[in-house]
């Protein structure tokens, strides 16, 4: 069953950018009205708006917070501005290197906090609301989460958390809401810290021989939104095979 997402609303967090704002894209092609979370990225976010409210107006709201601090504000801001949430998409990530020994709590805390935190306390918030709806949850986890990245101990831990928490909360929030995840492999680089023979190592030791596109992540993520209605609990990896290799 193919869902109709027309005026449904979906909330992304660390939408202004990146994977981010090509999620927010794809779901707002389907009709569907957006909350746009951002935390730093004002100019980005406000050109994402503007570009889409070109298209539809009155089918974006910004909202820009700190998630550690006050979830709620994020649900509220579907709530006044349509009257419903029928998606919620946790994205926003913090990534950097801890080589262990050199790592500290103010970095735990950051690391564990924007990627299994955050979502956490997210979901919870919104979970009435989504259930209200029959809407569903998706989380953007990692590969790493499974195959853990050399010399980044807590981001590979706080990703594994996060895919624990994909399952759990399906158990928790089901029969009304579901939840899933997307694991992506090489898809965009870091900003900084790798070079192109590092980059060309990772996509030799892929199935497909070739980097992925963030358009691969949105197609996962409208997937299970609007496509799955049978899935839940479930992590769909996209990564080009690269966890074939050894």
């Amino acid at each position: 069953m193919i869902l109709d997402l027309t005026h449904k609303v979906a909330l992304v967090t660390g939408a202004a950018r990146r994977i981010g704002a090509v999620i927010v894209r794809a779901l707002h092609a389907e009709g569907m009205n957006l909350v746009v979370h951002y935390r730093s990225s004002h100019d980005a976010a406000a050109a994402l708006r503007d570009e889409l409210e070109g298209l539809r107006p009155d089918s974006v709201a910004l909202v820009c917070a700190d998630l550690l601090q006050g979830p709620e504000t994020l649900v509220e801001a579907a709530l006044q501005r349509w009257g419903r949430l029928d998606a919620l998409v946790n994205n926003a990530s913090t990534f950097y290197p801890t080589p262990l020994g050199t790592v500290t709590e103010a970095q735990w805390e950051q690391l564990l906090g924007s990627n299994l935190r955050a979502p956490f306390f997210l979901t919870q918030a919104a979970g009435p609301h989504l259930a209200a709806q029959h809407g569903c949850v998706v989380n953007i986890v990692d590969i790493h989460g499974d195959r853990p990245l050399k010399s980044y101990p807590v981001y590979s831990i706080a990703k594994a958390g996060l895919a624990m928490l994909t399952r759990s909360l399906a158990r928790e929030l089901g029969p009304e809401v579901r939840v899933n995840a997307v694991a992506p492999g090489a898809i965009l680089w870091p900003q900084q810290g790798m070079d192109d023979a590092a980059r060309r190592r990772i996509v030799d030791r892929t199935a497909l021989k070739r980097q992925g596109s963030p358009e691969d992540i949105s197609a996962a993520v409208l997937f299970l939104i609007r496509d799955a209605a049978y899935v839940t609990g479930q992590i769909i990896t996209v990564d080009g095979g690269r966890t074939l290799s050894n």
